[in-house]
């Protein structure tokens, strides 16, 4: 990928913080200008370096941008696009780095009918699959992306184009790649990522305070994310409520399983849910 002459990035936290650190470390912009509602976040992502420019408002920040990428929470980032879109330079391109998928490309597909939509200003929905359960630009790193997936959703409306060059974006930071429809990236997150998440806040929750004192490494993995920013994540549930309700269904139906063979004593059935589960961890490591 070519050296872009700006990006703009909205948010700078943990995920908007390594972006810039990234594409810093990499050469990958002539400058990274940061923009959003809190000073102290901004200022502390440009003290680290994740940024080189801190703009004053939104249409500053957009004004020289070959590339925008928005890192607000899931509930703000089409109403963010819609702002942002008419104060892009013809060419620009925006993204994102939401968690769902959906709801933000089918309104901004439908914001193409519109008077107000510039359709010289494209979006493409992108979702790295990276970060942990800590925010903010202090514990933003400029390697976050290395070897992480990140899906680009496609939809009737996306140019094969810009769909390459938002690709070719995050390959630059390390990234795999994979395309996907909003609707499937949704689906299938719901099982990988929010699914594990209810169910550590689940399992954190349910844990009576007097017994975290004896807690190992087994219960620390297994909640670890449920450490994570409650409002942010009940967003993220809201927005895929249909997938995560069946996906949760799915789960539940398992659970019954372990459930009726630990009431039977059933060692045999024991065993074949314990080396299933093995297996498909397993395939993890390969």
């Amino acid at each position: 990928m070519k050296e872009l002459n700006c990006v703009a990035i909205a948010g700078v936290g943990l995920i908007g913080g390594s972006l810039g650190l990234a594409l810093r470390s990499r050469n990958l912009a002539r400058s990274i200008v940061g923009f959003g509602s809190r000073a102290a976040t901004l200022e502390t992502a440009w003290r680290r370096g994740a940024i080189t420019e801190i703009a004053a408002d939104a249409k500053s920040a957009v004004a020289e941008a070959d590339l925008v990428v928005l890192c607000a929470p899931v509930a703000h980032i089409a109403a963010l696009a819609r702002t942002i879109n008419p104060l892009c330079r013809p060419g620009t391109l925006i993204t994102d780095v939401g968690s769902t998928k959906r709801d933000i490309v089918h309104e901004l597909d439908a914001a193409l009918a519109e008077p107000s939509w510039n359709p010289l200003v494209r979006f493409v929905g992108s979702h790295p699959l990276a970060g942990n359960e800590k925010s903010g630009p202090e514990h933003a790193t400029a390697d976050l992306f290395v070897d992480r997936t990140v899906v680009v959703t496609l939809s009737k409306n996306t140019q094969a184009d810009d769909l390459r060059a938002v690709g070719d974006f995050w390959k630059a930071l390390g990234a795999n790649v994979r395309e996907m429809s909003a609707d499937e990236h949704d689906r299938a997150v719901a099982v990988t990522s929010h699914l594990p998440h209810l169910v550590a806040a689940a399992i954190a929750g349910s844990t009576p305070e007097e017994y975290v004192s004896l807690t190992g490494s087994g219960w620390q993995d297994t909640t670890r994310i449920a450490a994570g920013d409650p409002v942010l994540w009940r967003q993220i549930m809201l927005a895929n409520r249909d997938n995560l309700s069946a996906s949760l269904e799915q789960f539940s139906a398992r659970l019954e399983q372990w459930q009726q063979a630990l009431a039977a004593g059933d060692s045999v059935e024991l065993d074949r849910l314990l080396a299933e589960a093995k297996r498909i961890r397993d395939t993890v490591d390969k």
